[in-house]
């Protein structure tokens, strides 16, 4: 006989709490989602005379206050003036001081992403020469320390409440109308509402302080709150709180009303209305998470949006009805046991979920990544990649899942089988009992008659009412032998479930499930909070884009794309000793990853347009793998010189890109 271990509630608390923790524990501060694309002055440079302001360009548009933009001289004093301003699209810029003297400048900004998400960083740049300054070279550190980390764990506890919530009740909805009954699954959906609730308002007293200062002390800062409330995250917290409402109503009627209702018409009617209104609630509040991260900026949004919409509502229906299967197995009362035809309708629903989830991953990867590389070369790739082997892990126990329900299945025909033939065999033993005894009635029915007449009498003069205190006392036994014999018969209905070995090896694999599960989610909200790939090496390709090392020479960096195969890039100019006159120019052309690769032709072309000089054209030979060199390149005067690389990938495919740089 095998021997049923049922692990403890707490047991499997601590277990799932213990997963995510250590996934919490190993991940990296949240990474911004707006990434500084170019800027002028750029990273590095050396430039002659001060410039009148400096600009910033991003991957996308930003938030920004007073202080969210500043120029700091050597010695650490600010020298901007008045706050910045958006000059055009994602370019934003902050006037200088007149009359700045030489030396090194440091350029600190500190602004909101237009996903919701806090970036911050800093570069240098010099006048007339490098010199030592007093100003670390790091940027300021924006959505870590208590505040960040407090922010975090709340957008856990509200993606993980949102999936008990709505997979919870689509399961009991979809699946098993029998337990909108069951209190354990009553309490599993109305603390997943809870927590949904709980964390919302949690985040948006915390997200003024999370994208400002960092500090405890102003995260009840009324005036920081009510700065949040007219940004768009605040908007969608604040509509997240009002659908929360109408999901409350939702879970009254479900565990109300609905499982109060009699199976038929009227329960089929209200059936429909209930999907139809947890359908559009489940959806309102998938769109308060698109309508503020990744699925809000960058390409395609308008398609973006309502492909995160279904991409949340499948993670919910497939890992909440999961979870909603696992409470059901383990805690479902020993007279209402989850039937197999509830598992199968589970399993079509994860199924549905699946496909939805393969078809709008696929269009989500290729909008965040936009590259082969970036798989393996940014931490979103290398993310996602753990997410797919996550999903893969959990189909393959799902088919295991539906061997086990198969199996339940038709041990369940068997044993109503076995019922039948049983009922029939006991019908026909009754009634030959009652032919045989027919006769025998009628004979002993005189005799029967007599003995009656003459025991009434002695029964009657032998009776007499019995004291009221023995009528009490039979009660209470009788009422105490019905309790234990209830007792005794869950009991034994209970030892009957749990030995069944078809549902035991179902709630092992469920339970195995459920924990893959765990860390899938911990796994998908940290890609939400991760900078896509696409803008990551789109930002390492444009960023430092002009350096300049104290010796004097030019560095710069180029994307490119010419639309082909191969056809995306950088080139990286260097030019030595960036003086008037002659110098020597060394061109590498390297793939996103960094990875130095040959293309058939790489021209360069020097103009100085004030003084209308040029284009100079340069033609570099070819030295080795993805590198080109040109020596005694003369270069006339001193000036802002554009600088043009023409790269050609194939006979077809072939781009020109260009970049401003001070030379003398």
């Amino acid at each position: 006989m095998t021997r049923t271990i049922t692990p403890r509630p707490r047991t499997l608390v601590l277990l799932l709490l213990a997963a995510l923790g250590a996934l919490l524990a190993g991940a990296a501060p949240a990474s911004a989602h707006a990434a500084l694309t170019g800027s002028d002055p750029a990273q590095g440079v050396v430039v002659q005379q001060p410039p009148a302001r400096v600009s910033l360009t991003f991957s996308e548009k930003v938030a920004m206050n007073g202080d969210s933009l500043r120029v700091l001289d050597p010695k650490g004093e600010p020298v901007q003036t008045g706050a910045p301003d958006n000059v055009r699209g994602t370019t934003y810029a902050v006037r200088l001081k007149g009359g700045l003297g030489k030396g090194t400048y440091t350029v600190t900004y500190e602004v909101v992403s237009a996903d919701s998400h806090p970036v911050a960083g800093a570069y240098t740049f010099s006048i007339g020469a490098p010199s030592r300054t007093v100003v670390s070279g790091s940027g300021p550190t924006v959505g870590g320390g208590v505040v960040g980390g407090l922010y975090q764990v709340g957008r856990y506890v509200s993606y993980g409440g949102y999936i008990v919530l709505v997979g919870g009740a689509a399961f009991v909805l979809l699946c098993w109308r029998r337990g909108a009954g069951v209190r354990a699954l009553q309490r599993l959906v109305v603390g997943g509402w809870l927590a949904l609730t709980a964390a919302t308002l949690w985040l948006l007293l915390l997200r003024g302080s999370y994208t400002t200062t960092g500090k405890v002390a102003d995260v009840f800062d009324l005036g920081l709150l009510g700065q949040v409330l007219e940004t768009k995250p605040g908007a969608a917290l604040v509509s997240r709180l009002l659908l929360l409402a109408a999901a409350a109503l939702f879970i009254a009627v479900l565990f109300g009303t609905y499982q109060r209702r009699e199976e038929g018409a009227e329960k089929r009617d209200l059936t429909f209305g209930l999907g139809i209104g947890g359908l559009v609630v489940a959806a309102g509040l998938a769109t308060s998470w698109a309508m503020s991260e990744h699925a809000s900026v960058g390409l395609q949004p308008g398609i973006a949006m309502p492909v995160d919409v279904v991409h949340l509502l499948a993670v919910a229906a497939w890992l909440g009805g999961l979870t909603a299967l696992l409470v059901a197995l383990y805690r479902a009362p020993a007279g209402t046991p989850v039937e197999a035809a509830a598992v199968r309708r589970f399993s079509r629903l994860a199924f549905g979920s699946v496909v939805a989830l393969v078809a709008t991953g696929i269009y989500q990867s290729w909008r965040q990544l936009g590259s082969w590389s970036a798989f393996t070369d940014t931490r979103y790739g290398q993310l996602l990649l753990a997410k797919i082997a996550l999903v893969a892990v959990m189909v393959g126990l799902a088919s295991v899942s539906r061997r086990w329900t198969g199996r339940l299945a038709d041990q369940g025909a068997e044993e109503e089988r076995a019922a039948d033939g049983a009922g029939t065999e006991k019908e026909s033993v009754t009634a030959a009992r009652a032919a045989a005894g027919q006769d025998a009635g009628t004979a002993d029915t005189a005799s029967a008659d007599t003995a009656g007449r003459d025991s009434a009498t002695a029964d009657a003069d032998a009776s007499e009412p019995a004291p009221a205190a023995e009528d009490s006392g039979d009660s209470r036994r009788a009422a105490q032998l019905a309790r234990q014999r209830a007792a005794v018969d869950a009991a034994r209905r209970k030892r009957l479930r749990d030995g069944d070995a078809g549902r035991f090896g179902l709630r092992r694999s469920v339970l195995a499930e459920a924990a893959v599960a765990v860390v899938l989610l911990a796994v998908t909200t940290a890609l939400t909070q991760t900078e896509p790939g696409r803008t990551e090496q789109e930002a390492k390709a444009a960023t430092g884009a002009v350096t300049a090392p104290t010796n004097g020479d030019l560095s710069l960096s180029l994307p490119f794309d010419t639309g082909g195969a191969n056809g995306k890039g950088v080139v990286a100019l260097d030019i030595d000793p960036a003086h008037a006159g002659a110098n020597s120019l060394h061109l590498f052309v390297r793939k996103p990853g960094g990875q130095l690769f040959d293309v058939p032709e790489v021209k360069i072309a020097l103009t100085l347009e004030a003084k209308k000089i040029g284009p100079l054209s340069v033609a570099p030979e070819h030295i080795t793998t993805g590198h080109w060199s040109a020596d005694g390149v003369q270069i006339p005067m001193a000036g802002d010189w554009k600088v043009e690389v023409t790269v050609r990938t194939s006979d077809i495919d072939e781009v020109t890109v260009s970049k401003n740089a001070q030379i003398g």
